[in-house]
């Protein structure tokens, strides 16, 4: 099978649902003090290709490293939102240069709100992106980032869902 360099079909996904870890995060002090539970999804848009035809873990990503090192997150330094922590987690999940876009959704289902409700979600959706210097602006989401000597990053076009910071902004 050829290798065309541009896939026709979005890349793969791993998805990690579900993950649950105590965390002191939030804006009341109580919160901090005494902590709650938080679920958090993952899902990571990838080529796993080169793990299926090898049948080999080490060149995929492996859920349970994946899921140890966002438990240790949420269980780790207490943010005032939900919004840094899922931050924090997408910028854990694109570490891997194998992952092109990641998707985090945190739910925080004891925030204190005084009211019934099922969940509190946040979900961000993060993707490599080359940012000019001219600019200041994405350019484009990748499929991948290659370093050059000098330690760029050099862009890897890839047919994939699209990420919300590729889309066009409007010029001010």
């Amino acid at each position: 099978m050829a290798d065309v360099g541009v896939s026709a079909t979005p890349p793969d996904r791993i998805s990690l649902l579900g993950l649950r870890a105590f965390g002191r995060h939030g804006v009341l002090p109580h919160e901090r003090q005494h902590g709650q539970e938080f679920v958090v999804d993952a899902v990571l848009w990838l080529d796993i290709r080169p793990a299926s035809t090898a049948d080999d873990l080490s060149v995929t990503i492996g859920y349970a490293v994946l899921a140890r090192r966002l438990a240790e997150i949420i269980s780790g330094e207490p943010v005032a939102l939900i919004e840094t922590l899922a931050e924090r987690l997408a910028e854990a999940c694109l570490a891997d240069e194998r992952v092109s876009q990641a998707e985090i959704t945190v739910r925080k289902p004891g925030a204190p709100m005084g009211l019934p409700f099922a969940e509190v979600t946040v979900a961000v959706v993060r993707c490599r992106t080359l940012q000019t210097p001219w600019s200041g602006r994405h350019s484009a989401c990748t499929g991948g980032i290659r370093n050059s000597a000098g330690g760029r990053p050099w862009l890897v076009r890839r047919a994939h869902p699209p990420c919300p910071a590729s889309r066009s902004r409007p010029r001010s």
